[in-house]
């Protein structure tokens, strides 16, 4: 089992940055694909962002392509999204997930068995 941690969120403008970081606990982060959802008042939770066990893969949702960057760390247990020119159509609580499974990249929630408590992102017009 793993334990996830997000940090990271906040308030920025439209045009600004931010980068999101997910903490895991325990010592097998690297068997794990990460991935990012967020979910916007009043709307369904949307897949963000993937990446593989050894950070060689990544996915991203249509919205977010060319904006958004997701790296690990599997030294430091960490999965990052650097979220770039945000729009006030990002903002959403964040969510970091961990899938075991899967050989594959998914972008969608059932196969993320473990999950953060999210990190709220405002961004301002």
């Amino acid at each position: 089992q793993v334990q996830l941690v997000e940090s990271g969120g906040g308030l920025v403008q439209a045009g600004g940055s931010l980068r999101l970081s997910c903490a895991a606990s325990g010592s097998t982060f690297g068997s794990y694909n990460m991935g990012w959802f967020r979910q916007a008042p009043g709307k369904e939770r949307e897949f963000v962002a993937a990446i593989s066990r050894s950070g060689g893969t990544t996915r991203y949702a249509i919205a977010v392509k060319g904006r958004f960057t997701i790296s690990r760390d599997n030294y430091k247990s960490t999965v990052y999204l650097q979220m770039n020119s945000l729009e006030p159509e990002d903002t959403a609580v964040y969510y970091c997930c961990a899938d075991p499974r899967l050989s594959y990249l998914a972008g969608t929630e059932s196969a993320y068995y473990y999950w953060g408590q999210g990190t709220q992102v405002t961004v301002s017009s």
